[in-house]
């Protein structure tokens, strides 16, 4: 069974800047040599495909790289534990993204986590963990503009944001730095019940 395509992965913006380049050199090359036929394909697709794709590279936010791999066993830990929402995040960060200005930048707005008028932070990576037995998504920020103390106080906040089943925890591995920890939290089994 073929996996689904992710376009997100590939960098369309290259792959435009490639394709329209090849058809307007064809165009050129053809003008020159009277065809009319390939002169027409190459300028009339050609040149709109190429400075698509440099509309696109100028808008390009490349995938946040992971700062350490990923082990089988948190793989196999992540396809039994991670919620929806740290798959979505995770899958969002790690793709090619156009038209926005950071990842999780919206996000950010809404907790309050991005000063009016100042740059919001910046992830500048992630990995993924083991945390007391549960899947821990880990996304790390330069948060140069937002102090330590206001990622603490939005914490509840941050929780309900990315849940239900998920808790976070905060850490500040260098000054200017955060790392904020998705944890998932596992429902407690229920107890069979007792039969008289």
């Amino acid at each position: 069974m073929l996996g689904r395509i992710q376009l997100g992965r590939f960098n369309l913006s290259l792959v435009l800047l490639a394709v329209g380049g090849v058809l307007t050199i064809v165009g050129f090359v053809a003008y020159f040599q009277d065809n009319s036929t390939l002169n027409l394909v190459g300028f009339f697709y050609g040149i709109p495909v190429l400075l698509g794709g440099l509309a696109l590279r100028a808008a390009e936010l490349e995938p946040a790289p992971y700062t350490q791999p990923t082990s089988p066993d948190i793989l196999k830990l992540r396809e039994e534990q991670a919620t929806p929402t740290q798959n979505q995040v995770r899958q969002d960060v790690t793709r090619y993204r156009y038209g926005q200005e950071a990842h999780l930048d919206v996000a950010l707005q809404k907790l309050g986590l991005s000063p009016s008028g100042q740059e919001c932070p910046e992830l500048s990576g992630l990995h993924e963990t083991e945390h007391d037995g549960s899947y821990a998504l880990v996304l790390e920020f330069d948060s140069s503009t937002v102090p330590f103390s206001t990622w603490v106080e939005k914490k509840a906040k941050i929780e309900s944001f990315f849940g239900p089943n998920v808790r976070a925890e905060l850490s500040q591995p260098a000054e200017d730095q955060v790392n904020l920890a998705l944890i998932t939290q596992l429902e407690p089994a229920t107890p069979a019940p007792v039969e008289a």
